[in-house]
């Protein structure tokens, strides 16, 4: 009996579902069976629409880190204005924080979460 077979019974898997198709399934879409469970995550989301503001509301909630993609909404600077202003409302509020970090990517921090962003003189 091989590992994957071991560790395929240690979590219930039948003989008529290999380990890379249990792996591959949705339910297993989150979960990190080699690391424990983290206090917070750093995760990358690609914004499209002010649809996309209530899943990083959802995110800084769950006091994860985002670190956002702006390159679609950059091409609507109106769109753009509009969800930048809502997440820094929503960010205020919880007592977190935002950075912009080049022309692509933004950085938000969920509560007490701070950026620092000014280098110290040498």
């Amino acid at each position: 009996m091989g590992i994957f077979d071991k560790l395929g019974q240690a979590m219930g898997v039948s003989k008529e579902l290999s380990i890379e198709e249990y792996m591959g399934s949705a339910e297993m879409e989150n979960v990190d069976i080699l690391n424990e469970p983290a206090d917070m995550y750093i995760k990358p989301v690609s914004i499209t629409s002010e649809d996309d503001v209530k899943l990083i509301q959802d995110e800084l909630n769950k006091k994860n880190i985002i670190l956002l993609n702006i390159d679609e909404i950059n091409k609507r600077p109106n769109t753009r204005n509009t969800i930048i202003t809502s997440l820094k409302t929503f960010v205020a509020k919880i007592n977190g924080d935002i950075a912009q970090i080049d022309e692509s990517r933004i950085i938000i921090t969920p509560t007490k979460v701070k950026i620092i962003k000014k280098k110290k003189p040498k």
